[in-house]
């Protein structure tokens, strides 16, 4: 309407001055609304034509969209176990900090797994005792072998001494006897020499290869015991949450509730989303201006500036699956996603996240005028680009302030 108005301006209103002053036709007479048609013809037709071309410059150049909302992310709260709850440490509708225990499950089984780890780490440590006694003994027995031999090899020595001097009194059986006493006796030794060093084994690479076990045991024991207490990844306030002692919750079947961070890019305290047609693709970029209205901050308008135009269409996203794609069921074209930040610190105070939004964005050629470098036509044209961009934002305005009479007086919410 507000299009039709200024194109009638300079289409309708002079056609009907010419005939009415310098054809001398007077309204009611010649000029009737059964007549209009005929005698305002050309100044009709022109109008309805700058109509559309007004409508499709300004809403080409300067889009509009109504899919506008401050998007905030939400953190569920799960386990990485299912368990029965054994107690509860917020409410609902509390602000948690990053690092606040929220619940507890039952832990008992965990509890059990971190006492029998500890029993296996004690019995390793008595086994190390056990070891150094293992291997005392071992090294006696090395001494006592070694004794024993020595002694025989004297024995034998003598032995042979003596024979060698005539003495009758060693025969040569006893020789041989002493020679298969000291074969024995090596035997000893180094069956004892093997003891120690299997003895030495235990304790420098068994042992120790135990306890790192039984400690890796332990620590996994008390991972698992630690998760038995959920703790807040995110600064955010918990809605949703029901959960009391005894309930039983699984991470795929019932989570406890819904953690909504209030400090993070996500929150939707510092950005809007939008989704504008497809046409204007070629028109918004990176640090085009815009401006929004909200229902939760009526009567307010909100300069904005882009900061971020999604590269594809959601729309055309293509997942594998056991059927083929038919394009007719994407029949439904999808938006131009645009992310959007308040062009003056503060903007969105007052805008409660995941709000119902309105938003205009503008296009700006001043910096290709100034260059200097446009043709007539084309300064001409551009110029009035950037003029015709009041209209539309009359027209949010305009929206701004029917909004709230029209949701709460005619649609009777």
């Amino acid at each position: 309407m507000l299009e039709f108005m200024l194109a009638s301006l300079v289409t309708i209103l002079p056609d009907f001055l010419i005939r009415r002053y310098t054809q001398g036709k007077r309204w009611g007479k010649e000029i009737t609304f059964f007549t209009m048609w005929y005698e305002l013809r050309w100044g009709v037709t022109a109008c309805m034509l700058l109509t559309v071309t007004l409508i499709t410059l300004i809403f080409y150049y300067h889009p509009s969209t109504t899919n506008v909302s401050p998007f905030f992310r939400t953190v569920s709260m799960l386990p990485e176990g299912g368990g029965r709850v054994n107690e509860v440490f917020i409410e609902n509708g509390e602000l948690v900090q990053a690092g606040d225990p929220l619940f507890s499950l039952t832990e008992t089984t965990q509890l059990a797994a971190v006492a029998i780890a500890k029993g296996r780490i004690a019995e390793i440590e008595a086994a190390f005792a056990v070891a150094h006694s293992q291997i005392a003994a071992a090294q006696g027995t090395v001494e006592q072998a070694h004794g024993a031999l020595n002694q025989a090899r004297n024995e034998l020595r003598m032995k042979r001494e003596l024979k060698q001097k005539g003495a009758g009194m060693v025969s040569r059986q006893e020789i041989q006897r002493l020679e298969h006493s000291i074969s024995a006796r090596l035997g000893t030794l180094h069956a004892a020499q093997a003891n120690e060093k299997a003895a030495h084994a235990q304790l420098t690479t068994v042992l120790p290869s135990q306890q790192s076990s039984a400690e890796a045991a332990l620590g996994q024991a008390e991972v698992e015991f630690n998760k038995t207490t959920i703790y807040a990844g995110v600064t955010g306030r918990v809605e949703q949450f029901t959960l009391r002692p005894g309930d039983y919750i699984n991470p795929f079947l019932r989570p406890a509730g819904i953690l909504v961070p209030t400090e993070t890019v996500e929150s939707g305290r510092h950005m809007v989303q939008a989704g504008f047609n497809q046409l204007t693709s070629p028109v918004i970029k990176v640090g085009t201006l815009a401006e929004i209205t909200c229902l939760t901050k009526p009567f307010t308008i909100i300069p904005m500036v882009v900061t971020h135009v999604q590269d594809v269409i959601a729309a055309g996203q293509v997942r594998p699956s056991d059927r083929l794609l038919d394009i007719q069921d994407r029949a439904r074209p999808g938006t131009l996603a645009v992310w959007m930040e308040p062009l003056y610190q503060g903007g969105l105070e007052g805008v409660t996240p995941g709000s119902k939004c309105i938003a205009n964005a503008y296009t700006n050629n001043h910096e290709l005028i100034a260059f200097g470098e446009l043709g007539t036509l084309e300064f001409l044209y551009f110029h009035m680009v950037d003029a015709i961009g009041i209209v539309h934002a009359i027209i949010l305005r305009i929206q701004t302030l029917i909004l709230p009479v029209k949701i709460l007086v005619f649609s009777g919410h």
